[in-house]
């Protein structure tokens, strides 16, 4: 019995080896056919990307064959730009220093004809200045004479100045204050200029309603009696108005302005139908009035 059962346990045992043997077998034929599968498809894909890298590297080479093309053309295309280039500036050079040599060319002629022409012009000038100094030495002696007459005429004229200045008078005016120099006269006023010490301004006053500029004050006519040889007058001054009333020729009509210590002072020579004339006669130098 015990023998059996020992045959009967080898015998099961065998039968587990050989089934595991079978079980490794099969096990190997799947894994080399799934490592079989594997290896083909890793060709496949290594083909697809070995193709894939040959048509990139054919289409680099294309890139790099039309892009050495198109910088060949360029590079003949700038070598034909610079042989233009300087075939141009060697024609214009050239036709520039024809060009230069042609202008000096005229200028040097134009010199010739215009030192010929200046030669001419000084023997016409030196036979002018010769016939001048001819005549001018016949007009000295009649310009010796003139200058004699004039200075004549000089110390008669200030001689008849001086009578004028001291025919002049000096009266009181209509304001206490004793008036310079008055002229009665065209020829006195000419005289008190002369003699500079203040500004005339002559007028001729019509009546009128608007005031009229004087030197730097305004007047205006308002009544004039020729029968008594008095007249009314409306002055503004400093924008003060005043009236002069019932005043007489040659009567020195008296007003200060700011910035003055001597007054301002209007003669009326000569009383007219509706107009005086006269002048205005005002300092020569602005002083600051005291008081």
């Amino acid at each position: 019995m015990n023998d059996i059962a020992i045959k009967a346990d080898r015998s099961n045992s065998r039968t587990v080896t050989t089934a595991v043997l079978y079980g490794l077998v099969i096990a190997l034929a799947v894994a080399s056919g799934v490592l079989f599968y594997q290896l083909d498809g890793l060709k496949s894909e290594m083909t697809k990307t070995k193709g894939a890298i040959l048509n990139e590297i054919a289409q680099v080479r294309e890139t790099s064959s039309v892009t050495v093309a198109a910088n060949r053309e360029r590079l003949e295309s700038l070598r034909a730009d610079l042989e233009a280039t300087r075939s141009q500036a060697s024609m214009a050079a050239s036709s520039a220093r024809k060009e230069a040599a042609k202008h000096a060319s005229q200028l040097v002629q134009k010199l010739q004809q215009e030192q010929v022409k200046q030669a001419e012009e000084v023997r016409t000038e030196l036979t002018q200045v010769k016939e001048s100094a001819t005549t001018a030495h016949a007009k000295i002696s009649d310009v010796t004479t003139d200058v004699g007459n004039v200075k004549t005429e000089v110390a008669s004229t200030k001689s008849e100045l001086e009578k004028t200045i001291g025919t002049l008078k000096s009266v009181q005016g209509d304001l206490g204050v004793q008036s310079g120099l008055i002229a009665t006269n065209a020829t006195e006023l000419a005289a008190l200029r002369a003699m500079g010490e203040r500004n005339y301004y002559e007028f001729d006053l019509p009546k009128t309603k608007e005031m009229q500029r004087v030197g730097d004050v305004a007047v205006r006519l308002k009544k004039a009696d020729t029968k008594r040889n008095r007249y009314t007058i409306e002055l503004v001054a400093d924008d003060k108005r005043v009236e002069k009333k019932d005043k007489t020729v040659n009567e020195p009509v008296q007003f200060y302005v700011a910035g003055t210590r001597q007054p301002h002072e209007i003669v009326v020579n000569e009383v007219r139908k509706d107009r005086i004339v006269g002048y205005l006669a005002t300092p020569k130098v602005i002083q600051a009035r005291r008081g």
